[in-house]
């Protein structure tokens, strides 16, 4: 299928966004003020090691301190090309590093609402054909390249012209590329290696050493192939940026760009704004007449499949059958256009019989082969649940580009006007306890004034009886929804 990258900047924020087949596939988002620390190498100081955790928090000079984890951790003089002191021995956390310590870090995941990034002393370095792990011994090709005797030639070469003790992962796109392409790559990917060590033994920590590309140019390394039609930039300074940076080192792939130049912003006339705003909701809608439900949680994302209006021409189990086939794979598009990770339930509508429930299984298994981010995926329980988790490195779409509600403190919910009016009659209630004499007043928000004022009078002038005060209701707009103030005079 060919695709198709839509390109817009603006000195705040770039958007990238992925089309195939004229369908958005992936969105990425990139603003001046929030720059993204994936990848990026560091120089850290190590601030508190926790035994119990098997983990320690590093300065990077980040809002918030990077979490380690033991199983991330190499000594320093492994990183600086040694080998190891331990002879295959499993040590302490405290036995790998110290207070105080510095640290050559990469981080791995990037920070998600509350939480700081992750780091890894596993450096990883990607370039156009290869990705140089310098501190490993690792050489794997990518699945993706079929042919046997492919991988064993790209195997042969890489193997031939790598540095002692360092490992590559082969690309997809290396498939088909020269000798010389290669070890241009390995010595680009080297000497980036190089100034990083340079730069580790000179500067304090906490200090940058190495940054990833920025989201346009990771996106040309990462995803240009012979099936990419079209990348259109909507900046004429960046799109010249771009056809430099394709002519050094893609220039076959010059012919496909193109400089947008109409008055309509870019992603309205690829429909892209609308796709984002469809990929914010929750339900998502089947061509079928059924839909999904997605609602993202902090512990999990929770999927539900619905048949809606769709009721077949066939058997009720062939209508729900063909529906849960269909959601398994607008589910996997989804998962990608909005990044959802973590854990995913998914929840289809029950099936009678184990051929279907296999059927559904394989067909979301199958669907999730295209998806670059690495998965876990569960067989389909009786209940017609499935359990599955998906590698998460930045946030989700909907995280990235919303707030919580400040209205219901992201809730997604509120106290109903007749839950508030009660609360209010009970706090009348006491207060007149405490206090027999006088009038009393209530501030409410105009919802709940209105549902008294409609619903309640009975209720209120059986309070004045039993009370034997005189109750006034009053409209506040400055008060939230759940709230009431309560005046004695």
């Amino acid at each position: 299928m060919t695709k198709e990258i839509i390109i817009n900047h603006t000195s705040h924020e770039t958007r990238v966004a992925v089309m195939e087949g004229g369908i958005l596939s992936e969105l990425h988002h990139e603003r001046a003020k929030k720059m993204r620390v994936v990848d990026n190498i560091y120089k850290g100081k190590v601030l508190n090691v926790l035994p119990g955790m098997e983990s320690a928090f590093v300065d990077i000079g980040a809002d918030r301190a990077a979490f380690l984890h033991i199983d991330d951790i190499l000594p320093e003089h492994e990183i600086l090309g040694e080998k190891s002191r331990t002879n295959g021995e499993k040590q302490q956390i405290g036995q790998l590093i110290q207070e105080g310590q510095d640290i050559l870090v990469q981080v791995s995941k990037g920070p998600i609402g509350t939480k700081g990034a992750r780091v890894t002393s596993h450096v990883s370095i990607p370039g156009r054909n290869l990705v140089y792990l310098p501190t490993t011994h690792t050489l794997g090709v990518s699945r993706q390249i079929s042919q046997d005797k492919e991988r064993e030639r790209l195997k042969e070469i890489v193997n031939r012209l790598r540095p002692m003790n360092a490992g590559f992962i082969i690309r997809t796109v290396a498939e088909g590329h020269t000798e010389e392409d290669l070890h241009s790559d390995i010595n680009y990917l080297v000497s980036i290696w190089e100034d990083v060590l340079e730069k580790y033994k000179t500067l304090p920590a906490p200090s940058l050493l190495h940054s990833d590309l920025n989201v346009i140019f990771r996106t040309i390394r990462d995803l240009f192939s012979a099936d990419i039609r079209k990348l259109v930039v909507d900046d004429k300074n960046q799109y010249h940026k771009v056809r430099q940076f394709v002519r050094s080192y893609l220039p076959r792939y010059g012919s496909v760009l193109e400089n947008y130049t109409k008055t309509e912003p870019v992603f309205d006339h690829y429909g892209i704004e609308n796709e984002i705003d469809r990929a914010l909701g929750n339900k998502v809608w089947l061509r079928s007449g059924g839909h999904l439900v997605i609602d993202q949680t902090e512990a999990l994302t929770a999927v539900d499949v619905n048949t809606g209006s769709f009721v077949g021409k066939e058997s009720h189990e062939k209508t729900i059958l063909r529906t849960n086939l269909e959601a398994a794979e607008e589910l996997v598009y989804q998962l990608q256009l909005r990044n959802i990770g973590g854990i995913i339930i998914i929840d289809f509508i029950d099936m009678e019989t184990q051929q279907h429930r296999q059927m559904v299984y394989q067909a979301l298994k199958d669907h999730l082969r295209s998806d670059k981010a690495r998965s876990k995926i569960l067989q389909i329980s009786e209940m017609g649940l499935v359990e599955m988790t998906r590698k998460r490195d930045r946030e989700n779409l909907s995280r990235y580009l919303c707030d919580p509600c400040p209205y219901c403190d992201g809730n997604g919910q509120i106290k109903s006007a007749s839950t508030v009016s009660y609360e209010a009659f009970r706090e009348i209630q006491r207060s007149c306890r405490r206090n027999s004499k006088g009038s009393i007043a209530i501030f409410l928000h105009s919802d709940v004034f209105n549902y008294i004022q409609e619903t309640e009078q009975e209720a209120v002038k059986t309070l004045e009886e039993e009370m034997g005060r005189t109750i006034t209701f009053k409209i506040s707009e400055d008060i939230h929804h759940e709230q009431f103030e309560l005046y004695e005079y």
